[in-house]
């Protein structure tokens, strides 16, 4: 959820990394990180995602039914109920059993399978929100952008909450429809997200305008006030964007400061040696 799921440099086609992508290479989460890293969103984008989704299902455990059985048995009780209400009841126990197999293979990483497993938990519960995000997040991570698109924007509508609107603006760049990603933008700055939500989203845009040859309005959007310990990780992440938006406008010693900040809380932080090479390069 760097900068976010496009997460960095150019957003990717079918066919290209999108920013999500690439942070997820960058990453190892998301996408790239800015936009490369746009790129190193996705991994973020949708990594971040993910662990939101996976501390909010640990964060129920004791409540798991315990009268399922195989990868149905780990999902919380929350997820159970919520799709026993809008499925019918001889579809529950098969929906059941593929959502949980879809997000047993999400959790090791195995997306193609999650997408399989989610698509027929979909074909058995469609009006289950749970089910719609966990296929666009793992089409999200496969680079399948208009299966994620179609399905988190389902989600969005059925839950009506915007959590992913940050991924949905990365598989915007991905798909090259810049127009759409400044309406998705507009709509996440009037929605009622969580910080890190609108953080997220902050860094997708940024590292879009920074692709898209606007350090300007990037730095505008991330150029921090101030920084220093004690970060969150979605500080650091608008941070990225900052640092190459100054790097990319020759502010190399603003740029230098904010890199030096992100090492000083996390050292492992995808993409800090790219960033140092941007900043090396305008030397």
């Amino acid at each position: 959820m760097n900068d976010h799921p496009k997460r960095r440099k150019a957003a990717p086609a079918k066919g290209r990394a999108s920013g999500a992508q690439r942070s997820q290479k960058s990453s190892g989460k998301s996408g790239k990180q800015g936009s490369a890293h746009g790129r190193s969103s996705q991994k973020r984008a949708a990594g971040g995602q993910k662990g939101q989704q996976k501390a909010q299902w640990e964060g129920h455990a004791s409540k798991r039914r315990r009268d399922l059985h195989g990868a149905a048995a780990d999902l919380p009780n929350w997820v159970v109920e919520g799709l026993a209400r809008v499925t019918p009841r001889d579809r529950v126990a098969p929906a059941l059993e593929a959502l949980g197999e879809a997000a047993s293979a999400m959790t090791d990483g195995r997306y193609h399978a999650a997408v399989k497993h989610a698509k027929r938990a979909k074909s058995l519960s469609p009006q289950d929100t749970t089910v719609r995000e966990t296929l666009g997040l793992s089409a999200y991570r496969i680079g399948d952008w208009d299966l994620a698109l179609a399905e988190l924007r389902a989600y969005r509508r059925m839950a009506g909450e915007p959590t992913h609107l940050p991924v949905e603006m990365d598989v915007l760049r991905a798909l090259g429809r810049d127009a759409d990603v400044a309406k998705a933008w507009e709509t996440l700055q009037h929605a009622e997200a969580r910080p890190s939500v609108y953080k997220e989203g902050l860094v997708v845009y940024a590292a879009h305008l920074l692709d898209g040859g606007d350090a300007a309005g990037a730095w505008d959007l991330t150029g921090p006030k101030r920084v220093g310990p004690d970060a969150s990780e979605a500080d650091l992440r608008v941070w990225y964007v900052a640092a190459r938006a100054a790097a990319a406008t020759g502010e190399l010693a603003t740029a230098r400061r904010i890199a030096d900040a992100i090492l000083l809380n996390d050292p492992s932080f995808a993409g800090l040696d790219e960033l140092d090479r941007e900043i090396a390069a305008g030397m």
